[in-house]
């Protein structure tokens, strides 16, 4: 496929497809889910069809049972919440043939909250999620950053200073169709356009938004409050709507992933942590285009800098992580004396590793306060803690602590094959 960037789930998708009769892949619009399934699709011969075909639509709006019983034996569906009846006759269709890899679908909206979904294909569906473009798959590089920090080791170099390419970076964000655009007014307005898109189209098809204008102001607040502990008084405040109903507005751009809440976390003798979730924008470049907020103004507004940085590292992370066998859950940590650590992440067996993000180029000890607050809280489950900075070398701040470029997270691994 002419101009296809690799994507670091496509060989999950590709093993996934092997186990599972049906696999859905979701995530945002514009993200490359088909770009991706339908390369999937011509490597293994399968048919595509999509629902943003309104004739194809309408066939299958017309009759579910039909439609999905003159499929072939195996093929990919993209938008598949478009037409929600289908999972039951999939369904159908799955428990009377139960071979692997019958069904690749998409969505761009989060199907778990389809009514009748989690029942209709429980045991028969594996989940996987794609988000907008990591920094390594942007530069030809293999994940290997997590690896290392799930290892607790991490390699001891010096790599150049991103300085003011560390706001380009964030500004550009990692959509695909917005990251080749140079002019940062154009790409900006990409992104407005986009999200137009996404509140006029999927939220105003999905949902009974009732006052659908307050929706962009709504996610532009919500820009303004990234990496801040999630707040319902505080994000309601500039509307004359009642809490309840500004919660579940966010919990409709949760759906179509323009935000997410991070859990905090805690362990079973943490009494002192605090429980309310952390609140990030999915991506850097749509939060910068909605706040109005260019290099420029990154470099000029440290606070914040400081902010989208934080959404930015953890979002190269949890990229990274889907395109590895084992789940990976991110959480945040913060206890009552102030002690905090920006990401927290549990691996398998339920190890813990923690990144704390700086803005700065310098590190000092007392940047690893809330890390080494975390590693006495967990014990043996802590593997790692790294404060992620804008400085030149990764190096050792004593037992299993490092300061870390944050370049070195997607430069760590080899150029991709």
């Amino acid at each position: 496929m002419t101009g296809y960037r690799p994507r670091l789930l496509e060989r999950r998708v590709r093993e996934t497809l092997g186990r599972f009769p049906v696999v859905l892949v979701q995530g945002p619009r514009q993200s490359g889910k088909t770009t991706l399934v339908r390369r999937i699709a011509a490597l293994l011969g399968r048919e595509y069809f999509t629902f943003d075909d309104e004739v194809v639509r309408a066939a299958a709006d017309a009759d579910p049972i039909g439609f999905v019983d003159a499929l072939p034996g195996s093929c990919v569906i993209d938008e598949i919440q478009r037409v929600p009846d289908l999972f039951l006759p999939i369904k159908r269709r799955v428990d009377a043939d139960r071979r692997p890899g019958s069904f690749l679908l998409t969505g761009s909206t989060s199907v778990l909250l389809v009514p009748g979904l989690s029942e209709s294909l429980a045991g028969r569906m594996a989940m996987l999620r794609l988000h907008p473009f990591a920094q390594c798959e942007l530069e030809g590089r293999r994940a290997a950053f997590l690896a290392a920090l799930r290892s607790g080791r991490l390699p001891l170099r010096r790599m150049p200073r991103l300085g003011p390419q560390l706001a380009t970076r964030i500004t550009t964000g990692g959509y695909p169709p917005a990251v080749p655009i140079s002019d940062p007014n154009l790409r900006a307005a990409w992104y407005r356009d986009y999200v137009e898109a996404i509140l006029q189209r999927d939220v105003r098809e999905f949902s009974q938004v009732r006052h659908l204008d307050v929706m962009p102001r709504l996610l532009e607040v919500a820009a303004s409050q990234t990496a801040r502990t999630f707040n319902l008084t505080r994000l309601a405040g500039p509307f004359r709507l009642t809490a309840p109903t500004i919660a579940s507005y966010i919990a409709m751009l949760e759906r179509v992933f323009l935000i997410e809440r991070v859990p905090a976390w805690h362990a079973t003798r943490l009494r002192r942590a605090t429980k309310a979730p952390k609140l990030h924008v999915a991506d850097t470049g749509l939060a910068c285009a909605l706040l109005g907020a260019g290099d420029d103004v990154l470099l000029r507004e440290r606070e914040l800098l400081g902010q989208l940085f934080e959404t930015f590292v953890l979002q190269e992370l949890r990229r990274q992580a889907g395109g590895l066998d084992e789940e990976t859950r991110f959480f945040h940590y913060r206890d009552r004396d102030g002690r905090e650590v920006d990401i927290v992440l549990e691996f398998a067996g339920r190890r813990v590793a923690g990144v704390e993000v700086k803005a700065g180029a310098t590190v000092r000890e007392r940047d690893f306060h809330g890390l080494r607050q975390l590693a006495r809280v967990a014990g043996e489950r802590f593997v790692c803690g790294a404060v992620v900075h804008d400085g030149e070398t990764c190096i050792g701040f004593g037992d299993r602590m490092f300061a870390v470029p944050v370049r070195m997270l997607w430069e760590l691994g080899d150029r991709a094959g």
